[in-house]
């Protein structure tokens, strides 16, 4: 009876052992999947010239060199000398770089798709591109973009038979696994003030503004989106183009020469914003919402620009050399001017755009943009803190 016991004993105490074991099992694989990369099969972009890939040069006439200039070694619809953050998300996440949606020749969609065109708003502008220099392409505009895209690519995907089409546009699977990034508000800031509002009128247009980017977030999410990674607007107050446009706003500024007017403002509107995508995590718990701070990532590297290599921080690389930051707003980057007949540029490249930040007086070089990337990827500056290619990760945090 005593040996009989001992074996008994030892065959249950084994069962705890093979039991803690496949409990630790469980645990380390359920630990292991919550750490596991997302693998977005797409990137579906909304947003303006920040991250804008082609539209409004498709739309309104070709982003002239020396734009692309670093990167492309010629124009690629980009207001910069070469990539934008959003390239750098997509290479990140080992998809190529998105299209504009509004591209017609040598497109490819099949892991993504841009809808941000330049100067675009979150609200609708009562007035043209040509009067204001803001798109007509407001973000709802975007967003029925998106869902004509959704319908229109998979009617022609399922169709018209193989080849050429499903190597050109996304599977339907794609769009719920998918992650929308969100990269707008800085012109609706600007177009308020370039109106002559005063700063509380533009203050007093943020809910509206982020009621509008919740109802569109909503479309989105109705139509399948369910990873979103929404990027906070940048310290506007750094800009030349502001700084020059509204001088009087631009009167009180901080020690690295920034209004502190313009960026206050800014830092309000990310707060809202940082509200509203709380508030959208609650009201959406089965999808995963990121809020990225890059006002954070901009200005460290514009206050501590000496430090971290580049020139004058305010210096426009790619302008007229007009006033203090090389930026005339009547001739841009690329700018021409009629001399006795003949087309002479006037807004040419500096010898070495690594070393700005500031591209054109409005957006950033492709170096001050890989800057921004390398500080939001790993989720430091997100809320939640999750990295890029675990965006989907947040859902419920």
């Amino acid at each position: 009876m005593a040996s009989g016991g001992s074996g008994c004993t030892a065959t249950a105490g084994a069962a705890a052992l093979l039991s803690l074991v496949f409990l630790w099992l469980l645990q380390a694989s359920a630990g292991a999947g919550a750490g596991a990369d997302c693998h977005f099969p797409a990137v579906f972009n909304f947003g303006d010239s920040n991250s804008d890939t082609g539209g409004l040069s498709a739309a309104f006439g070709a982003a002239p060199p020396p734009n692309g200039r670093t990167f492309f070694g010629m124009p690629a619809g980009r207001y910069c000398d070469g990539r934008l953050v959003i390239d750098f998300i997509a290479e990140n996440l080992g998809i190529p770089y998105l299209s504009a949606y509004l591209n017609s020749v040598g497109s490819n969609f099949s892991q993504g798709a841009n809808f941000a065109t330049a100067g675009s708003t979150i609200s609708r502008q009562n007035t043209s591109l040509f009067l204001s220099g803001f798109s007509p392409i407001s973000l709802d505009v975007q967003s029925w973009e998106f869902e004509q895209f959704i319908n229109r690519s998979q009617f022609v995907y399922n169709n018209k038979g193989g080849g050429i089409y499903r190597e050109l546009l996304p599977k339907a699977e794609y769009f719920s696994q998918a992650l929308y990034t969100f990269d707008i508000g800085q012109n609706d800031i600007t177009a308020g003030y370039f109106a002559n509002m005063t700063t509380d009128q533009v203050i007093a247009s943020i809910p509206e503004l982020m009621e509008r980017l919740t109802s569109i977030i909503k479309n989105v999410h109705e139509l399948g989106g369910r990873n979103f990674w929404i990027h906070s607007t940048g310290p506007i107050g750094c800009l030349p183009y502001a700084l020059i446009h509204r001088p009087d706003i631009a009167a009180v500024k901080d020690k690295v020469g920034c209004s502190v007017t313009y960026n206050k403002v800014a830092q309000l509107f990310n707060q809202r914003l940082k509200e509203t995508v709380a508030r959208l995590r609650k009201t959406y718990p089965d999808a995963a919402f990121t809020y990225v701070d890059v006002y954070a990532a901009k200005y460290k590297l514009i206050s501590q620009a000496s430090k971290l290599g580049f020139d004058d921080a305010l210096l426009t690389c790619c302008g007229h050399d007009a006033g203090p930051y090389n930026f005339d707003p009547k001739v841009g980057c690329g700018g021409k001017v009629l001399v006795k007949g003949k087309w002479v540029v006037l807004g040419k490249s500096c010898d070495d755009p690594s070393r700005r930040v500031s591209w054109d007086g409005v957006h950033f070089t492709e170096a001050a943009n890989k800057f921004v990337f390398d500080q939001i990827v790993g989720g430091g500056l997100s809320d939640p803190p999750v990295p890029l290619r675990q965006a989907c990760r947040s859902k419920g945090q």
